[in-house]
């Protein structure tokens, strides 16, 4: 489950590939503004007209099931295969305790002013309902807020007061995601990972701005399988380079995966016979994080 993705750079990012469509990612929120509440993070069309009851549905979906495997005997290819899986998951959404998770105004208005009445806020609250349906993935993304929401953390430009307006939409909405977590109980459970591309210059642009960073860059892990309450690392002084304990993007997939208990080491096979591992072979988990 994908809340609220900027796709327009890498759309490509948010598919499976190989895997093929039935493993992309459910997207909800994309078209909101950033500024958006609950009604930005609703599925459409997940019941029925009053109208139809449950027997014509169920009738109705047969006779939908029969003609696609129809169709498909006739034209087993990707395309045919993905058009009806795309709908074998949508009624299975439709039919499932899942469909439930969407209705955040079941929440409290404590919690939800808590998160925040914003996209962001409500998509951590909604990352919760799903978590506790048995979502096994969710990603909840802050691009942007307000005026600077086509920009959002690529702050070449007025970099301070745009972190200040994006802190205030992250700050509240994790705090109460980690705490709403471990109050129900699903914390241990449950691999909390921060994060972005890449770090930001240490020196500031013209523009009063940060650039783009590769060198130096900082993410956060918590939760389920990591001994938190520590930092790993340290940039020098002036924050353009590692000085103490460097951790390859590598090395910080492979230290997720075992926290999740998947060997980063496993290789698949591509739809061409080419093997692929989850994680580089050269990868080494951070022992010091992951319990």
């Amino acid at each position: 489950m994908s809340v609220a993705p900027n796709r327009v750079l890498s759309p490509a990012s948010y598919t499976a590939g190989y895997l093929g469509s039935r493993y992309s990612p459910f997207i909800v929120g994309e078209r909101a503004a950033a500024g958006a509440a609950a009604d930005a993070l609703e599925v459409e069309d997940l019941a029925p007209p009053e109208a139809i009851t449950k027997s014509t549905l169920g009738s109705r979906l047969k006779l939908l099931d029969q003609l696609n495997q129809k169709f498909l005997t006739d034209h087993d290819d990707a395309p045919a295969s993905s058009y009806k899986s795309a709908y074998e998951r949508a009624t299975d959404l439709m039919q499932s305790k899942l469909a439930t998770a969407f209705k955040l105004d079941e929440e409290s208005s404590a919690i939800r002013d808590a998160y925040g009445r914003n996209r962001f806020g409500q998509g951590c609250l909604l990352a919760r309902r799903l978590v506790e349906r048995g979502v096994p993935f969710v990603e909840v993304t802050l691009s942007g807020v307000d005026a600077q929401a086509a920009a959002g953390w690529d702050t070449h430009a007025d970099n301070f007061e745009g972190v200040k307006k994006l802190s205030e939409v992250l700050d509240p909405a994790w705090a109460t995601l980690m705490n709403d977590l471990k109050e129900r109980g699903l914390l241990d459970s449950t691999l909390v990972v921060w994060m972005g591309e890449f770090g930001r210059t240490p020196t500031i642009n013209a523009n009063g701005g940060r650039d783009h960073y590769p060198q130096v860059s900082s993410s956060v892990l918590a939760g389920g399988g990591i001994h938190g309450g520590q930092v790993v690392g340290k940039s020098s002084a002036d924050g353009t380079t590692v000085e103490e304990r460097p951790v390859t993007v590598p090395d910080f997939l492979a230290t997720v995966c075992r926290a999740l208990g998947i060997d980063p080491m496993q290789q698949n096979d591509s739809d061409i016979g080419r093997p692929i591992r989850i994680v580089d072979p050269a990868a080494k988990p951070i022992d010091e994080v992951v319990a």
